[in-house]
């Protein structure tokens, strides 16, 4: 445990006022208050359907000796000290980088953002830093690496406090270089407040995540604050095939690179031969072969080799760290084929151009004799204004369309169905099973294909878990699909 006094932590402005005993060691800090302990800071934040300040009697119950609040409404013992502030994240953050010593600092630090790709381009980032030899992390959503150890991770970016811990702990370990995914959720809520980024990435933008943003101008402009804010030390790195590319870096200080596969751009790329062993590219006038496969994984390669390069590695050895890539588990995941010639493929995808992009890839790899098999469903108590859109796609680009279960959280699994079947034309509706059991619709698919055809079986990928209502069942894609091989 670090222990630091208190005026140590304190930010040299913002403060308005400070009551009681201000002498206190700091051990920890905590903004929840079941993980307050004696001789902790008590970070009181307003949430999305929560206030800290309902926690702060838990807090001092827990031996919380600082609680940082912005009222100073609160009933405490001599040996409490309280600090009252305008902005309590913008304290809490500045007082997490002084008590574990500014990791950011310390690291070449690469965070990516986007709809698509954010997994894909740290965790290769990662592998090539790795196979280059020098110390390396990862925070993604699948999980956290350290030099080589892994653990799993509950949220795409972690909360404040657990990134500032993170990354000092990484520091700790000797790395210098370090990858994450930066969601939109973690810019709005101010999860990576304070960081020092050395470069940040843009990888695309779709429709997503409209539930919590409200609209797509919001869910851009939220992405867009991430540039905005880097320092002019900071490093851009924008794939301008995207529209909205340009937007990304138009106002940021930091300097700008970009990447791009169809315009002149920094870093430039061209697949020349593709199927789904793997794809022959051509980046920055060399030609690399790579078992990875699919036109949006050669952005995502890109914007890797731009983020080395930017970085100061040199151009062979990142070349060479390419080449020695494999898939990420459930990231167009190829599995075994079966005894009888199927191929199944595993994918995260569960946005409707994520799906298009993965369908659309597979189609021109799949020979006309053969089908292209689609096993889906979409997420409860999320965007619902996609749904539609996926199930429109599907039927467009499959041969036969398995509608299912995702994650239905508190949702009719049935109803999240309905409304996935209600953007399939009518007259593609004959290509269409509703199995509402998972398990079930994987095994389906099976039965149906036949040698020479490949199933896709989409929206989970890496996970091992279905959400059904508040609880997570033991489930695995993978797992079903090989019981059946």
């Amino acid at each position: 445990m670090i222990r630091k006094p208190l005026k140590a932590l304190l930010p040299d402005r913002g403060i308005l006022q400070i009551k009681g005993d201000t002498s206190v060691e700091v051990r920890g800090l905590s903004s929840h208050s079941a993980q307050a302990q004696e001789g902790h800071v008590f970070f009181a934040l307003k949430g999305i359907h929560r206030d800290g300040k309902r926690f702060i009697p838990d807090a001092l119950k827990a031996g919380a000796s600082v609680i940082v609040s912005d009222t100073s409404e609160v009933e405490l013992s001599p040996h409490v000290c309280l600090v009252v502030v305008d902005d309590v994240i913008a304290v809490m953050a500045e007082m997490a980088r002084r008590y574990y010593d500014d990791p950011s600092s310390k690291l070449q630090l690469v965070g990516v953002t986007g709809t698509n790709g954010k997994t894909s381009v740290a965790r290769w980032c990662y592998d090539m830093w790795t196979s280059l030899g020098v110390g390396a992390g990862c925070i993604t959503t699948i999980d956290i690496r350290m030099v080589g150890e892994v653990s799993p991770s509950r949220l795409t970016t972690p909360d404040l406090l657990e990134l500032y811990r993170l990354l000092h702990q990484m520091v700790r370990k000797g790395i210098r270089y370090v990858s994450m995914e930066v969601s939109s959720h973690a810019i709005d809520q101010r999860r990576i407040e304070g960081l020092r980024f050395h470069t940040a990435i843009f990888t695309n933008i779709s429709h997503e995540h409209l539930d919590y943003h409200g609209d797509m101008k919001s869910y851009i402009f939220t992405k867009k604050r991430f540039f905005d804010e880097l320092s002019p030390e900071a490093h851009a790195l924008v794939n301008i095939d995207d529209p909205r590319g340009e937007v990304m870096s138009q106002n940021t200080r930091a300097k700008k690179y970009t990447y791009a596969l169809m315009r002149p751009a920094d870093y430039k790329a061209k697949v020349l031969q593709a199927d789904l062993s793997g794809m022959e590219l051509e980046m920055d006038q060399a030609r690399v072969y790579t078992p990875i496969t699919g036109s949006y994984n050669a952005y995502n390669l890109l914007a890797c080799y731009g983020a080395l390069r930017i970085g100061g590695f040199d151009r062979e050895d990142v070349l060479q760290a390419i080449s020695a890539l494999r898939p990420i588990e459930g990231r167009m995941e190829i599995l075994p084929p079966t005894p009888e010639g199927v191929t199944a493929i595993i994918d995260f995808a569960h946005t409707p151009d994520a799906l298009k992009n993965l369908l659309q890839h597979v189609r021109k790899m799949v020979s006309p004799s053969s089908r292209l098999i689609v096993v889906f469903g979409c997420g409860g108590d999320r965007d619902r204004d996609k749904r539609p859109d996926m199930g429109y796609i599907a039927a467009r680009l499959a041969d036969v369309v398995v509608l299912t279960s995702d994650n239905p959280r508190n949702e009719d699994p049935i109803d999240i169905i309905k409304e996935i079947e209600k953007g399939i034309p009518a007259d593609l509706r004959s290509k269409v099973w509703i199995i509402e059991d998972r398990a079930e619709a994987i095994r389906l698919s099976h039965a149906l294909a036949e040698s020479g055809d490949v199933v896709v079986i989409a929206g989970k990928g890496h996970e091992r878990y279905q959400i059904i209502g508040e609880k997570k069942i033991p489930f695995s894609d993978r797992e079903v699909w090989m019981q059946l091989s």
